[in-house]
């Protein structure tokens, strides 16, 4: 099945300190080529364009960006600091998740390494989220005629406080999001459907709650539904709050990936977040993802 990454995904020099694991995906990437080749057709990227972006996003806030004129302040919330190598990347993996659901389409089933920047707001970025390539992709599709509607499906364990209010004036991209009620952001905000879960959820309550989901997926009946499957969820991630055992992350991941074949929904799905001192140990988590997709 195709999936998409570009070198520069891994490629910021972040001090050592820096609480992004920037080198997740360079090692995920080593871990399919290696171990699950013959499943994965890798597609090298081409970056988003201003026009893709401005869709979306606030026209000056996406030139003062690319241009390396925002404020200290505005990078600063972002949290990662300005470089061109941050621009190529930012543009790269928004361009992955655009041509990754436009496949999508045709293949059923589509992925990016990278991904999944919900908390991008129209005219500024935060939480490591620059441009949401979410919304992003799915106005991309509605606008050129690919599709009608579009469901974002965000099961990282922070909501999606971005992409509610970059799609909320959009009524062709329906915003889900399944969190938990006690972490970041502190300020919440109004996704067209919100699943809060408590702080400890268990991975059977997690599964219960994942079927009211699906539920409302088949209510708003989309053309294609975008997955942004965050590896937080576990019960080891230093920013979850979650008890979900790792064998509970597959079983979601592969929850989501049968509900879209049976119901013949194509799927496109991105990485999401993911914090863990031990990158090894948080890769393992996302393979999660790559092995539901393979039935291994």
């Amino acid at each position: 099945m195709p999936i998409f990454y570009h070198p520069s995904y891994s490629a910021l020099d972040l001090p050592e300190s820096h609480r992004f694991p920037i080198r997740k995906y360079a090692l995920i990437y080593d871990y399919i080529t290696k171990e699950l080749a013959e499943n994965f057709h890798f597609i090298t990227p081409t970056k988003a364009t201003i026009e893709q972006i401005v869709s979306v996003h606030d026209a000056n806030y996406a030139s003062q960006f690319i241009n390396g004129t925002l404020d200290s302040r505005a990078i600063r919330k972002i949290g990662f600091p300005w470089s061109p190598t941050l621009v190529e990347r930012t543009l790269y993996s928004i361009g992955a998740s655009i041509q990754g659901a436009e496949i999508a389409l045709t293949t059923k089933l589509a992925c990016q390494i990278s991904g999944g920047y919900h908390h991008s707001y129209p005219n500024f970025g935060s939480g490591f989220c620059i441009f949401n390539d979410l919304v992003i992709a799915a106005r991309h599709l509605i606008d050129t005629s690919q599709c009608e509607k579009v469901v974002i499906l965000d099961l990282d364990v922070h909501q999606g406080d971005g992409s509610a209010v970059c799609a909320e004036k959009f009524d062709d991209i329906v915003t889900i999001s399944m969190h938990c009620q006690q972490n970041f952001p502190a300020r919440k905000q109004h996704s067209d459907y919100d699943f809060a879960l408590e702080k400890h959820t268990t991975t059977p309550d997690y599964l219960n709650a994942l079927q009211q989901c699906f539920l409302t997926i088949l209510i708003e009946q989309p053309d294609i539904v975008l997955y942004n499957a965050g590896a937080d969820i576990f019960t080891l991630d230093e920013l979850g709050y979650f008890d979900i055992c790792l064998t509970g992350v597959k079983q979601r991941d592969s929850a989501v990936i049968n509900f879209c074949q049976q119901h013949e929904l194509p799927l496109f799905t991105v990485s999401g977040g993911g914090y863990q001192r031990d990158v090894m140990n948080l890769v393992k988590v996302h393979q999660q993802l790559y092995l539901s997709m393979t039935n291994g």
